[in-house]
């Protein structure tokens, strides 16, 4: 699951170019059967993080990837504040057992170097004090690339999303294991069995609509 701000629900890009379809991609082509759920919604902060923990924690997916901070650093909100909050966020996934990446952002750099510094400080802290994986600066691979940023200097293109998913596929791959779907024999006889072989998603799309994302294939274990 990505669950993120508009870097994640793929702000300004077409349906089906966020870097979350790109991961699926990626995921589908090397065999890995994980269903990539987008959770990303346009400007959530890091306490929009918490608000949305229940639904995250009741889907309980096997790894969740963890993008938020970008829009409490573009408020100047206290980089104290939003460490606390995704320190929340990443704990109670942890204490759930799932597998975390935390995905680090900069901000522009009109911001001041000091506020920066205690901003990026952020992501890293967070992924040690927790050990999960960490992606520190996830435009660290398109900040040079033409045509990887939108004209609002913020969001990806549909390229930079796929530039994106390139960088965080080697971090999260550790966490991944290949499986094969297979169907419960006792699915028929046992509808509650077969109810949960089922998960059930809503992600919030770019003009506040719901989607109801339902995986039938086995969901692998954190």
């Amino acid at each position: 699951m990505c669950y993120g701000d508009s870097i994640t629900a793929g702000y300004g890009v077409s349906f089906g170019e966020a870097y979350p379809d790109d991961l699926q991609k990626i995921l589908n082509d090397r065999g890995y059967h994980y269903q990539v759920i987008n959770r990303g919604t346009s400007g959530a902060t890091s306490k929009d993080a918490i608000a949305g923990l229940p639904l995250i924690l009741d889907l309980h997916p096997a790894i969740v990837i963890v993008e938020f901070g970008g829009n409490d650093g573009l408020r100047g909100l206290p980089p104290a504040q939003t460490r606390a909050n995704l320190d929340q966020v990443v704990a109670a996934l942890v204490r759930a057992h799932i597998q975390v990446l935390v995905a680090g952002i900069t901000l522009p750099p009109d911001y001041g170097p000091d506020y920066i510094r205690a901003f990026q400080a952020i992501f890293p802290e967070v992924a040690v004090r927790y050990h999960t994986a960490l992606v520190p600066m996830l435009y660290k691979d398109l900040i040079a690339v033409p045509g990887a940023i939108q004209a609002d200097g913020i969001h990806p293109t549909a390229k930079g999303a796929h530039i994106i998913a390139d960088t965080l596929f080697p971090v999260l791959k550790p966490l991944l294991r290949k499986t094969q779907d297979k169907p419960s024999r006792n699915s028929a006889a046992d509808p509650a069995q077969d109810r949960a072989g089922q998960l059930f998603a809503i992600s919030f799309d770019r003009v506040g609509g719901l989607t109801f994302l339902p995986a039938h294939s086995e969901i692998p274990d954190p």
